[in-house]
């Protein structure tokens, strides 16, 4: 699934991956691929990213929103 997390001034992170993980309002979740269509808020707290190749991204934010529809995820992020 394509992944595009991004900040005010600046892409964080573009690309394929496996799986992410979320700092959800009511706590973090994953999403993996063909996951159900959604939008949630994201509070402060640690977004984890997993490529195909087991490689693992980290990154630290204050709050934001996520979508995923069609196996797109978009990161919307202050940080």
């Amino acid at each position: 699934m394509q992944i595009d997390i991004v900040a005010p001034n600046k892409v964080l992170y573009s690309g394929e991956a496996y799986l992410i993980q979320v700092p959800g309002v009511l706590g973090c979740f994953e999403i993996l691929h063909n996951h159900a269509a959604i939008l949630s808020s994201l509070e402060s707290g640690r977004i984890k990213v997993i490529t195909h190749s087991g490689e693992e991204h980290f990154f630290y934010i204050k709050n934001g929103f996520v979508e995923c529809k069609n196996n797109k995820i978009n990161v919307i992020v202050n940080t």
